[in-house]
């Protein structure tokens, strides 16, 4: 696998959580010193309930068995009964003063007994079976519990500020200050980005310097860039250095399930800012609600169509105010609405590029500030051995040596350290532990010492920086070109270089074993890729000239290239075809050339690769008796 070193930028790693206050209970949350009153009262209610059921009941009173108190009234013990409907009774003895009352149960329907106690001489009285509190416990509870959820919840939206029904207030959050503040000078590069947006700090701090002579102050700025370029971390240094209030918002925060919603939520938001103006409200993402309108499915009445159209007409509407800056970031100004963008609501567009070698390098010094560094430490190499990084990418780099480095248990964090955190964060981790056969080893060996020849026989092609057969991620080798300086344009021998050094695998397993593999899959892909886009886009072929073939068609409501619009015939199609065929094959000839003469150099390479895994320049040089590499 040939690798070059410029890739794009990867995650935004650009997150707070210092500077906004946290909730204290008094606004949102459950009140505990409410709750603890609450289980105050169940508690006196239940013991309440008790004593109710005990004092209910008769005190004193024992019960016996149906079939005794008819022994005992036939014997002429019983003085007076009070029978309660008809199933209880309750009566009381003669001569026996220590537990005169009692109490039975009448199982049965007995016609006989009122008989039987007129016969004896019992008093007999009547009644109705009073009811028993713990049984009106039982019914009357689900009401109580109904009408008490009712009431806690009613006190609960009254002490929350009527949270329940605040589905419309803005979610922003007021940017405080605190000992960690963010300035411009913590933003490492980015050199038009902070003078473009220093402006904007100096208008709100001194807005009589620019009105005087009749400048309007901007509505709104618009920061465009890659993901981790710093972006957001450019409006923490806006916030840092204005000394008015600044309210943060995502863009997803403004949309709901409810409809309306979001744009209630814009109402808000504005209003916040218009009572605290002059103010900064930055909205993250805005793509997230920004999209054109009329490109998703929900039409006119879609709930997120319905949050951008308040928030156009708050930006720049009948009732607009001065005071109030919108700064927005997002990473997808395509998918934007025209009407968001055009001057007066967005005013300028600033754009967060990735950094060059010099940005990367201060970026590097910002982030080792507080890391100790070895004598050996170059960052400027480090630098160099890193375009197309971003921002996040290289402070992520920087932390993953100083892992490595304490892992190692080390005192300081060495140039060995950023190695293998580069490789790490670029390539993937080392995965020393996989079990390969000596095999296949060394076809690997032969493979990667194919791509790693040629970059000391092409002209065209970028220093080399070393080679591996420890596997990365996916891939069982490596073969890592390093570029002496950062370019922006490519020319075409550059490209025929890459992709003879693409398919220098492929024809190395050829000539050594007569057959190929399928870990050239990747390179195939690579060199095809590089040879379609000059016949189709840059005008590099000499047979169908500069006329591009095949324009993007890319959906906006999707947000990503799902075809590729085709404005040829079948016949230019087939040229196209054969031209691409012809770029790779004419580019092989060259690579079957170069290997062929040197194949005793491409075999003492592998066998020297499968005994150390791992050779940079210096030592391939010193191995193939090649001159040193020249200073860039």
């Amino acid at each position: 696998m040939a690798i070059n070193y410029s890739i794009d930028g990867k995650n935004d790693g650009d997150d707070d959580g210092r500077h906004y206050p946290r909730n204290n209970g008094k606004n949102g949350g459950f009140n505990f010193g409410n709750n603890r009153f609450a289980l105050f009262a169940l508690g006196a209610l239940v013991l309440l309930f008790l004593l109710m059921f005990a004092m209910g009941e008769r005190g004193g009173t024992r019960e016996i068995p149906y079939s005794i108190f008819l022994a005992r009234v036939e014997a002429g013990q019983v003085e007076e009964v009070k029978i309660l409907d008809a199933s209880e009774v309750y009566g009381r003895l003669r001569d026996v003063p220590d537990e005169p009352f009692f109490k039975t149960v009448i199982p049965y329907y007995d016609d006989s007994l009122m008989s039987l106690l007129a016969d004896n001489g019992v008093r007999v009285t009547g009644g109705a079976k009073s009811v028993s509190p713990f049984r009106l416990l039982i019914e009357f509870l689900p009401w109580v519990i109904g009408f008490g959820f009712i009431w806690f919840m009613f006190r609960q939206v009254q002490g929350s500020g009527s949270r329940a029904f605040s589905f419309g207030k803005s979610r922003a959050r007021r940017y405080l200050d605190s000992s960690r503040r963010v300035v411009f000078d913590d933003v490492a590069g980015q050199h038009e980005a902070k003078y473009e947006l220093q402006e904007v700090v100096e208008f709100l701090k001194n807005p009589a310097k620019f009105t005087r002579i009749g400048a309007r102050i901007p509505t709104g700025v618009l920061l465009v860039g890659m993901p981790g370029t710093g972006k957001t971390l450019l409006a923490k240094a806006i916030a840092g250095e204005a000394n008015v209030a600044f309210f943060h918002i995502s863009g997803s925060d403004f949309v709901e399930m409810f409809v309306g919603v979001g744009a209630s939520r814009v109402r808000d938001l504005f209003e916040q800012g218009r009572k605290s103006a002059p103010c900064i409200l930055f909205i993250d993402e805005l793509d997230a609600v920004g999209r054109t309108r009329g490109a998703g499915y929900g039409g006119g009445h879609d709930e997120r169509e319905q949050t951008l159209n308040q928030m156009l007409v708050e930006m720049d509407g009948f009732d607009s105010k001065d005071g109030v800056i919108i700064l927005a970031a997002t990473n997808r100004p395509d998918v934007l609405d025209p009407a968001l963008l055009r001057p007066g609501r967005f005013d300028r567009q600033v754009v967060v590029d990735m950094p060059d070698v010099r940005e990367r390098e201060d970026i590097l010094r910002i982030h080792t500030r507080k890391i100790p560094l070895g004598n050996d430490v170059d960052l400027s190499r480090v630098a160099r051995a890193t375009p197309g990084t971003s921002g996040a990418d290289l402070a992520n780099l920087v932390n993953e040596a100083a892992l490595f480095a304490a892992r190692n248990n080390a005192e300081t964090v060495e140039m060995a350290h950023f190695e293998e955190a580069r490789d790490k964060v670029l390539l993937g981790v080392a995965r020393r532990s996989r079990v390969i056969t000596p095999e296949e080893k060394r076809a690997t060996a032969i493979h990667e010492s194919g791509h790693a020849l040629l970059h000391y026989y092409l002209d065209d092609a970028d220093q080399f920086h070393k080679v591996t057969v420890v596997p990365h991620g996916r891939a069982l080798g490596m073969a890592l070109s390093l570029p002496e300086k950062e370019v922006f344009t490519k020319n075409r021998s550059w490209l025929l270089a890459r992709i003879k050094i693409a398919m220098g695998g492929y024809v190395a397993e050829q000539i050594v074993f007569s057959e190929t593999t399928t870990g050239t899959q990747n390179d195939i892909q690579q060199a095809t890729d590089i040879a379609r886009k000059m016949v189709c886009e840059w005008g590099m072929s000499d047979a169908l000239g500069p006329v591009a073939y095949g324009q993007e068609d890319e959906p906006i409501f999707l947000g990503k290239e799902i075809a590729r619009h085709k404005d040829y015939s079948e016949e230019t199609a087939r040229r196209i075809d054969r031209e691409i065929k012809s770029i790779i094959a004419v580019c092989m000839e060259d690579v079957r050339t170069i290997l062929t003469d040197r194949k005793d150099q491409l075999l003492l390479l592998a066998e020297t690769l499968v005994e150390h895994e791992t050779l940079d320049d210096s030592q391939i040089r010193r191995l193939l008796d090649l001159p040193p590499a020249t200073a860039s």
